[in-house]
């Protein structure tokens, strides 16, 4: 049997120290090493002590987790776990494995282990193209979360206090403005070329005065990017 996960608790509440501790002695693939109650504590704590596993809480004093995730140049896996969901869309940007709102249920703790074990197994040297691949775009439509993979974008079109993510297969609308989405996706795979549409570069088929084509469908360019847009392609 491979050697348990070392975690590490990160909480402001000693109530959720007790819960995630009891769940994790349960669990055999997972040993904990440490407890700390502010963000402070865990740096230092992780400056001295391996860890292959962090349960976050997100709202703490002084420094908040998702600011203490931030900080860590190679951060360990991690687990968020907190009592308000408002946080769940940004939280993705930062890599995490899974999401936990509190109170906390053994089985859907169960289910955030087996999601980072699963992770931990395929994250070898030789599946780095894969993972590359599977980068994607997690947003809020209706009740659901859905995570969409860059690849599948076609095109991003603003439609006031929303967007709407067009793909491969179907069209997403999700409350988001276009400046938050653009700062979600990678800079180098996509670009604003309006102020109303967002591309990703490598979807643009050819180029027409002022509108670029995406498969079949034509976008307009806005004067403000044209020179930029040119510019990129070319390159």
């Amino acid at each position: 049997m491979p050697n348990p996960l070392r975690c590490l608790l990160i909480d402001d509440e000693p109530a959720a120290h007790y819960v995630l501790q009891h769940y994790i002695e349960q669990v055999d693939q997972l040993t904990l090493v440490g407890n700390c109650y502010d963000a402070l504590e865990a740096i230092n704590f992780l400056h001295r002590q391996p860890v292959d596993l962090l349960f976050l809480d997100i709202n703490m004093p002084k420094i908040n987790g998702l600011q203490l995730l931030q900080t860590l140049v190679n951060p360990p896996r991690v687990i968020l776990t907190t009592a308000y969901s408002e946080f769940a869309l940004e939280s993705y940007d930062y890599g995490v494995v899974d999401y936990l709102l509190k109170p906390i249920e053994f089985p859907r703790f169960l289910k955030a282990i087996d999601k980072v074990v699963t992770t931990t197994e395929a994250d070898k040297p030789e599946a780095a193209p894969s993972i590359v691949s599977e980068q994607s775009l997690v947003v809020k439509v209706d009740a659901d979360w859905v995570r969409i993979a860059y690849g599948d974008l076609a095109y991003i079109q603003s439609w006031g206090n929303y967007v709407k993510l067009f793909t491969t297969q179907q069209t997403y609308l999700t409350s988001m403005t276009m400046t938050e989405v653009e700062r979600r996706l990678p800079s180098d795979q996509f670009m604003r070329i309006h102020k109303s549409y967002l591309v990703p570069l490598a979807k643009i088929r050819r180029m027409s005065g002022n509108e670029i084509f995406v498969g079949e469908t034509a976008l307009p360019v806005g004067l403000t990017y044209r020179r930029e847009l040119m510019e990129r392609l070319k390159t």
